[in-house]
């Protein structure tokens, strides 16, 4: 069985890095990766991390490309790769554009579509925007639909699509396992890591404490990046607040970030990290305040607080399980909830419980033995609901 994985994002490849590593294992299956290049240094990071190569690199990134200038050179690169590999299977990933444009394009051959990360849901098509379109119709044009969760099944259930649905687990779980147990190995890898992270150790001597911020969302950009920066200003008038923001290089982030944050002494702006170096990150916060997708399902594993800046989130089970708490991008409703992280140990304690509703580190086992008829058990997951609430004070 020849199966073609199909990613471009860093996000992306993080995720479908395990899945590609289980499937170079497998016996009876023919891996071929083709990258398209969505993200160019990042992906490649990736890549290099967890020791991928890629036979298809499309390279499709330019500056300031539109969606529709995107979505184009994407079909028109796709179709030779498929034509001449013509794979039993393709496989993508989560709701970014290359998922979205390669499923289509495998659709329009006649190829099946297995989908990881199948079944989540806001319930808005413009939050995320345009991710919640992608992941919708990827799923409707997949055979196999690996769900992270049980309330994702119940979702891809309660619209009857017709492919098989498979309990998995979120392969990000897995990648970060392996990264963890890296760094966990290796005292010499921790100190280098710390070493270029020297804010670490001025914190300490301060007795400040960590808040990592991630911001990019297309749906946050204008009014939200600017009810987001100014959070960010007057948390750093605290004097028990380290404040670290690996700043997206996206223009509409970059701008208002820079402009509104730079020049002050407990705030670092610092260029967009590879996955090991976040990850070791992620291990020194005291809270997270992000907008990302996988950052929700990352933190809680390790036991970090987790302050989402949406106003809805298709990641339901950990605002469930207490871990994750939604703020929306109102300055006050941001800085409400974080000082109450760093002013309330009891609460602190509450959201730091180690949970991890996304997976056990073997969801990449259960999509290749799914692939290749293999009985596996399936994750058990708390069940979520489609749509969790609104942001809350």
């Amino acid at each position: 069985m020849k199966i073609l994985s199909i990613f471009g994002t860093r996000p992306e490849a993080i995720k479908m890095a395990p899945v590609v590593r289980a499937l170079a294992s497998a016996d009876d299956i023919e891996s071929v990766v083709c990258v398209t290049g969505q993200h160019k240094s990042m992906l490649d990071q990736v890549m290099h991390l967890f020791d991928i190569t890629a036979q298809h690199n499309l390279e499709v990134m330019q500056p300031e490309q539109t969606l529709n200038s995107l979505s184009a050179r994407l079909f028109e690169k796709l179709g030779p790769v498929l034509e001449a590999e013509r794979p039993d299977r393709v496989l993508v990933h989560g709701d970014t554009t290359t998922a979205a444009i390669a499923a289509m394009a495998a659709f329009h051959q006649r190829i099946p579509v297995a989908h990881i990360e199948a079944g989540l849901r806001t319930g808005n098509m413009q939050q995320p925007w345009p991710e919640e379109m992608n992941r919708r119709n990827i799923d409707v044009m997949g055979d196999y639909l690996f769900a992270p969760t049980a309330g994702a099944a119940e979702n891809l259930r309660n619209e009857n699509l017709a492919g098989r649905i498979i309990v998995t687990g979120n392969t990000v779980i897995d990648a970060l396992q392996l990264t963890v147990q890296r760094i966990r190995s290796d005292v010499a890898l921790q100190q280098l890591l710390d070493a270029e992270f020297p804010f670490l150790a001025d914190a300490r001597r301060a007795g400040r404490k960590l808040l990592l911020v991630t911001g990019h969302r297309r749906e946050n950009f204008g009014a939200g990046f600017a009810g987001i920066c100014q959070a960010l200003a007057q948390l750093s008038e605290r004097d028990d607040i380290e404040i670290v923001y690996p700043v997206h290089l996206n223009p509409q982030v970059l701008g208002p970030v820079k402009a509104m944050l730079s020049g002050r002494d407990n705030v670092h702006l610092i260029a967009p990290l590879d996955y090991l170096h976040f990850v070791r990150l992620m291990q020194h916060a005291h809270v997270v305040l992000t907008d990302s997708g996988g950052v929700q399902e990352e933190a809680p594993a390790l036991g970090k607080p987790v302050l989402v800046m949406r106003d809805v989130t298709e990641r339901p089970e950990a605002v469930a399980s207490g871990t994750v708490r939604l703020v929306g991008t109102v300055p006050a409703r941001i800085v409400a909830n974080v000082a109450e992280l760093f002013d309330n140990a009891a609460v602190h304690a509450g959201f730091a419980r180690k949970a991890n509703p996304y997976g056990d580190g073997r969801s990449a086992q259960r999509i290749v033995a799914a692939l290749t008829g293999v009985p596996f058990t399936e994750f058990s997951s708390p069940a979520g609901a489609s749509v969790v609430g609104h942001a809350r004070a």
